[in-house]
C-alpha cells in the first residue's frame, strides 16, 4: 500500500493511496469550506442537486441507465461536519481496472462522469434545475424535521446546540430548516459556483492505479474548473473552557416513556498540544467501549440507564455522555456518570481496564485498513488537521498509552452543559 499526497492544481490536493488489496476502487471529490449558519444548508443541498442529472444525462433514469454501463459503478453525494469544518462533493464506488478486460479504462469514465454531475450539471436558463432544487429542498426538509424521531441521537444533537450556542459547532452538517426553505434555485446556483471558484477541494482515490497516472487524469478531467481566489481562511475554534464558571443545565418535555440525559465536556488544556491516541483510550475507557466504566458501573452494576456512552470529538475538543433512563433515576444517574469521570482523572482503574481500552481502540483502528470508504474518510480528517499518520501507526501510538499518558489528558476535562428530555407528563405527576 503506497501513500501519496500532493498539490496537483491551485487549491486542490490528491491522495492517493495504491494497493491491491481491493477489488474495488473509491474516489472522493471534495469541497472544503467554513461550517456557517448562513451557507451550511445550502452547501449541504449542493451535492443532492448535482446527482440528480447532467449535461449529458440530464435526469435520474439516464444517469442511472449509464452507471449500469460503467459495471454497475455508484456515485453519491457527500456532507460531512468535522468539527466546524463543512466539506461537499461526491463519493464514487467502482470495479477495479485489474478484474476488467485489458482495454477497459473504467477509471477514466468514472472520473468523467463525477467531473460532469461537479462541473456541469442540469441548468435551466443558467440555473440549476429549478424543479430539481425544489425536489431536493423538500428531501433535506423531512431529513431535519425527521431527527426528533430518533430520540437518542435528538437528546445528542441538542446538547451539542445548547453548550455550544455561540460556536458554529451548534450547527447541523444539513443546517436548518429555517435557511433551507428560503433555498432559491438563483441562490444555490450561486453558492455552488462560488464554492467552485473559491473552496479548497480533497480528492481521494484508493485503487490500484499508480499517483502518476491518476493526478494526470484528474487534471484532465478538471482542466475546466473555475478558480478565483480560494478561501483557506478555514479552521475550527477551540474553546478549552467553560461558557459560564457552573455547568448550565437545560430540560425538555416531549411524549417520551425513557428520559434521554446528554452531558457536554470541554477537554480542556490537553487541547495545546492534542495527544490524539491518548485522547482515544480515554473515550474508550470512560464510555468508548463495552468495557468502559459507563457500561459496567452505571449501566451493568448499578442498572441506573439503559444505555451510556461516551463520545470524543477531537476536532473540536469536546467529549459527550448520552444515556437513557427513567425519569426518578436523573440525579442518580447524573451523580453516578461524574464518578466515573472522577474516577478516570484519579487512575481508579485497573490495569486491565486500560488494557481493555487500548485493544478496543487499536483494533477498530485497524479494521479501517479493510474499507476504502473507512480510509477515506479516515485521511479526509488527517488531512484537515495536518495530521501525517496512517491507521497502522496510530494503532501502534495507542497500543502504547500509558496510565500517565490517560491522566494528563483527562485533568482539564470539566463538564459544560447537560440537557435533559423528559416525559410531558413527569410534570404533571410532579404537581
Amino acid at each position: 500500500m503506497t501513500f501519496n499526497r500532493s498539490e496537483i492544481m491551485p487549491g486542490v490536493w490528491l491522495t492517493c493511496i495504491t494497493t491491491d488489496k481491493f477489488k474495488s476502487g473509491c474516489l472522493s471529490v471534495n469541497m472544503i469550506t467554513q461550517l456557517t449558519r448562513e451557507t451550511a444548508s445550502l452547501n449541504a443541498l449542493v451535492p443532492m442537486v448535482l446527482r440528480r442529472g447532467t449535461k449529458s444525462y440530464p435526469d435520474l433514469e439516464s444517469f442511472a441507465g449509464r452507471l449500469d454501463d460503467l459495471y454497475g459503478a455508484g456515485i453519491t453525494p457527500t456532507v460531512r461536519k468535522i468539527g466546524e469544518i463543512q466539506t461537499v462533493g461526491l463519493i464514487a464506488d467502482f470495479v477495479d481496472d485489474r478484474y476488467l478486460p485489458e482495454e477497459t479504462d473504467l477509471f477514466a469514465q468514472v472520473l468523467e462522469l463525477a467531473a460532469e454531475m461537479l462541473l456541469e450539471p442540469v441548468r435551466e436558463k443558467g440555473l440549476l434545475s429549478e424543479s430539481y432544487v425544489e425536489s431536493e429542498k423538500e428531501k433535506q426538509l423531512d431529513r431535519l424535521r425527521s431527527r426528533i424521531n430518533d430520540k437518542r441521537s435528538y437528546a445528542l444533537q441538542r446538547v451539542i446546540e445548547c453548550m455550544c450556542d455561540y460556536e458554529d459547532y451548534a450547527i447541523s452538517r444539513l443546517g436548518d430548516e429555517e435557511s433551507t426553505e428560503n433555498i432559491t434555485a438563483k441562490s444555490l446556483t450561486e453558492r455552488w459556483m462560488t464554492l467552485l471558484e473559491t473552496a479548497p477541494m480533497e480528492v481521494f482515490y484508493i485503487g490500484g492505479k499508480d499517483f502518476k497516472s491518476v493526478k494526470k487524469m484528474l487534471r484532465k478531467a478538471l482542466r475546466d474548473l473555475p478558480r478565483g481566489e480560494l478561501d483557506f481562511d478555514i479552521g475550527t475554534d477551540i474553546r478549552m473552557n467553560t461558557v459560564e464558571p457552573k455547568a448550565r443545565h437545560f430540560t425538555e418535555e416531549l411524549a417520551v416513556t425513557q428520559g434521554k440525559l446528554s452531558m457536554g465536556f470541554r477537554l480542556g488544556e490537553i487541547m495545546d498540544d492534542p495527544d490524539y491516541a491518548a485522547l482515544y483510550v480515554l473515550n474508550a475507557l470512560y464510555g468508548g467501549s463495552v468495557t468502559s466504566k459507563l457500561f459496567m458501573n452505571v449501566r451493568e452494576k448499578l442498572s441506573l440507564c439503559y444505555y451510556a456512552s461516551s463520545m470524543c470529538d477531537v476536532n473540536k475538543g469536546v467529549l459527550f455522555v448520552y444515556s437513557g433512563i427513567e425519569f426518578d433515576k436523573y440525579d442518580a444517574a447524573y451523580n453516578e456518570i461524574l464518578a466515573q469521570l472522577e474516577a478516570v482523572k484519579t487512575g481508579d482503574f485497573t490495569d486491565e481496564e486500560l488494557n481493555s481500552a487500548r485493544q478496543a481502540v487499536a483494533a477498530e483502528l485497524r479494521t479501517y485498513m479493510d474499507s476504502e470508504r473507512d480510509l477515506e474518510h479516515y485521511w479526509l480528517s488527517r488531512n484537515l488537521r495536518g495530521e501525517e499518520c496512517d491507521p497502522m501507526e496510530m494503532s501502534a501510538m495507542v497500543e502504547a498509552v500509558t496510565r500517565e499518558d490517560i491522566l494528563n489528558a483527562a485533568q482539564g476535562i470539566v463538564l459544560d452543559a447537560v440537557y435533559f428530555l423528559k416525559g410531558e407528563e413527569d410534570e404533571e405527576e410532579e404537581e
